[in-house]
This record gives C-alpha cells, sequence and structure tokens, in this order.
C-alpha cells in the first residue's frame, strides 16, 4: 500500500495529476489524498508509509524495571540451583510487589536475552496419564535417592513427600537408610501432620517384606495404625514419578551448593532445602502455588475409621520382661503395661497415641496387647486379655 501513496503522491507533486483525477483513478478519497500529501510535506516519502495503530502509550506494558528484574531473577534462582521457570519468576516478581506479566511475556523476556536454550519437541502433557490424590494426606509417597559427599563416602536422603500438595514432609540423610529409618521418619512426620490414609512406595526391603512371604517394621506400624499400603509394580518407576522427580529437584539444589564435608552438613542443607521447597518455591503441577499453602487449603484424608483426635504418635522398640509386663514412662512417670507371661521375651514395637498404647510382635505382626492410657494408675491392663489374676498370682 505505500508504494501506491507515494506513486499517487509524487504524480501530484510533479503536476500530472490533479488531486480529482488521482482520487478517480486510484481509487483514493481526495480527503486522504490530501492527508498523505501534507505527511508528504512535513516528512518526505517515510511520512507516507502506514502509521502504527498501537496506543502511543500502554498501562500494561511491562516496564524496564520488571524486565531488569525477570533476567536477575532467573540468573539467581538458576544459580541457586531451583526452578526458575516463568511460573516461578513470576510468583517471585508478585513476592516482591511488582506487577508480573503473563508466563508468556517473561519467555519472551528470557529469549531476547539469550536465557532459554532451544530443547527438543517434547512429549505434549496431554499425552500423558496423571494420577494425583484428591486431599493432602491420602497419599504419600517415600523413596530414598544416593548422594555423595566431600570425601566420597555414599550416602543416602530418604523422602516423605504429600501426593496432592507436594509438601515435602521429612527429608533426612542415613548411612544407609535401614527399614527402622523408614518407621521413624514416618511416625515423625504422622506427629507432625497427622497420618496419612495411605502410603505408595516401591517394593525395597525397607518397605515390604512381603515377596519374603511376611512383614517389617514398617508393614506392621501401617496394618496397626489402619493406613493402606500400596507398592508400584517392579520395573516400573512411572508409578513413583512425582518423587522420582522430586530427587531431581532436590539433586540440582544440592549441586548449586558446596558439597557437605559430613552426614551433620548435608542435614543441614536438607532442612534448609525443604524449608525452601515447602514455602518458597511455587508448583507448576499446584498451578503457581507453593506446597506449604496447597496442604493448608484443603481438609485432610485420614486412615478408615481413624480418630481425629489422635494424631499423635510415640514409637519404641522393646521386649516383654519375664513377668509378662512392659515399663512405659510417660509425662515423668513410670508405667506397667500388662502383655501376658506368655510372651515374655518377645521383640515388639510400642505405638502410642493419646488414647492407647499398641503393643505389636515383631516376627508375626500380631498385636498382643493395647492398654489404655490412664495417667493415675501405675499398671494399664492388657485390653485383649479378659479381666483377672494373673498366672501364679496370690488369690
Amino acid at each position: 500500500m505505500s508504494s501506491k501513496h507515494r506513486v499517487v503522491v509524487l504524480k501530484i507533486v510533479a503536476g500530472e495529476l490533479s488531486v480529482t483525477a488521482a482520487a478517480a483513478e486510484f481509487g483514493i478519497s481526495r480527503q486522504y489524498l490530501h492527508k498523505l500529501l501534507a505527511r508528504y510535506r512535513d516528512r518526505g516519502l517515510d511520512g507516507l508509509d502506514p502509521l502504527s495503530r498501537a496506543p502511543l502509550t500502554s498501562p500494561h506494558a511491562t516496564t524496564e524495571q520488571v524486565r531488569d528484574r525477570v533476567v536477575q531473577l532467573r540468573q539467581s534462582l538458576t544459580a541457586a540451583g531451583t526452578d526458575a521457570g516463568p511460573v516461578t519468576i513470576a510468583w517471585h516478581l508478585e513476592q516482591e510487589g511488582l506487577r508480573a506479566p503473563s508466563t508468556s511475556t517473561i519467555r519472551r523476556i528470557l529469549h531476547a536475552a539469550g536465557l532459554i536454550a532451544p530443547e527438543p519437541r517434547k512429549r505434549p502433557r496431554s499425552s500423558y496419564v496423571r494420577f494425583e490424590a484428591a486431599q493432602p494426606n491420602e497419599t504419600w509417597q517415600s523413596d530414598f535417592t544416593h548422594w555423595r559427599l566431600a570425601d566420597g563416602t555414599d550416602v543416602e536422603i530418604l523422602n516423605w513427600l504429600d501426593d496432592h500438595s507436594r509438601l515435602l514432609l521429612s527429608c533426612t540423610a542415613h548411612r544407609p537408610v535401614t527399614g527402622r529409618h523408614v518407621v521413624d521418619t514416618f511416625l515423625t512426620a504422622v506427629d507432625s501432620y497427622g497420618p496419612p490414609a495411605s502410603t505408595l512406595t516401591d517394593n525395597g526391603r525397607v518397605y515390604t517384606a512381603r515377596h519374603g512371604g511376611g512383614r517389617n517394621e514398617f508393614e506392621y506400624v501401617l496394618a496397626a495404625l489402619n493406613i493402606r499400603q500400596k507398592n508400584g509394580a517392579p520395573n516400573h518407576p512411572q508409578t513413583q514419578g512425582k518423587i522420582e522427580r522430586f530427587h531431581q529437584t532436590l539433586k540440582r539444589w544440592l549441586t548449586a551448593h558446596p558439597r557437605a564435608r559430613d552426614i551433620v552438613e548435608l542435614q543441614t542443607q536438607l532442612d534448609t532445602f525443604r524449608d525452601h521447597y515447602n514455602t518458597a518455591r511455587p508448583h507448576r503441577a499446584r498451578e503457581g502455588s507453593t506446597p506449604a499453602t496447597a496442604y493448608a487449603a484443603t481438609p485432610k484424608a485420614l486412615p478408615a475409621g481413624a480418630r481425629t483426635d489422635a494424631v499423635h504418635y510415640r514409637i519404641r522398640y522393646d521386649h516383654v520382661g519375664t513377668n509378662g509386663k512392659i515399663s512405659f514412662r510417660r509425662a515423668s512417670r513410670m508405667h506397667h503395661l500388662g502383655i501376658g507371661v506368655e510372651h515374655r521375651g518377645k521383640r515388639c514395637i510400642l505405638i502410642a497415641d493419646k488414647h492407647t498404647v499398641t503393643v505389636v510382635h515383631l516376627d508375626t505382626g500380631e498385636i498382643i496387647a493395647t492398654n489404655t492410657i490412664e495417667p493415675t494408675r501405675t499398671y494399664w491392663r492388657n485390653n485383649e486379655r479378659e479381666p483377672g489374676r494373673w498366672p501364679g498370682s496370690l488369690s
């Protein structure tokens, strides 16, 4: 169109055509031809190019301050080993009181700054079948991953992750992870967050002994608390996909920091990471909210038949004494749990909540005693037995 405007204006200026004749020949109104002539007199031939229809100013345009901050956040978050995508950058801008542009605008800013490397085409998200718990505490996933200290020592990091919110419930370092560690960290998380309705793990020996025809300590605890145990299919890690991806996030963060010299220093790093992951890192799967926010936003699921006021647990490993009892300290006072002389010498797990102590035989998984907590009494009888005299007691 600009070339047509130039031809007609030059013909008029050269005297070859009048404005009226040019309007008839080129199909342009006389009023518009006069505007073109005025623009030609002011700016020459460049004034005949089509004018931009964009507004002179836009209240929604991204400011230089925001553009600079987008670039700074990308660089600092990447250096810290944490997520630095457009969603995360937008979340940080909003936390700082800045108006965040759309994620597509942030992506264009990063492309212009040369901070996004081209990647091969990925499988579309719509092709994945995603499974996600509807409530917090509906399912907890657990797994452990390997890490190496500065001196080359191999350690293992055990994690518990809420399936719905992605809240990192526990993140602890061990050398190596044992079944006892799984039970202890699980019950510590239960003390803080309440019991889950189910757990999801792989078939590692620290989680299940079913392939050997029995149960391990973790399975005894789950059965005693009426928590459903789910295990992924062998050689199918996609079942635990959330925690597998989480391990990548954790290792990127650890790699960006000085490698810990010992397991104590590593645990300090893990505690820092857990706080950051839960409260300062928006999760893309949670529509940009942090795991802590997502966890708090929805009512919590409970195990089948669970009491809502019995959510804090203590665990202890012990054996039944020769007198058929186990001593149990509570609130600085010693109590004696009646188990039964027929169980003397048996190794047990004691699981105590606000109301009851449940005693599980470690070798069989059998609940051999339940004792109601009575703070004013020294002796708590076994509710699994009919009341009566102990064998050999005085008449």
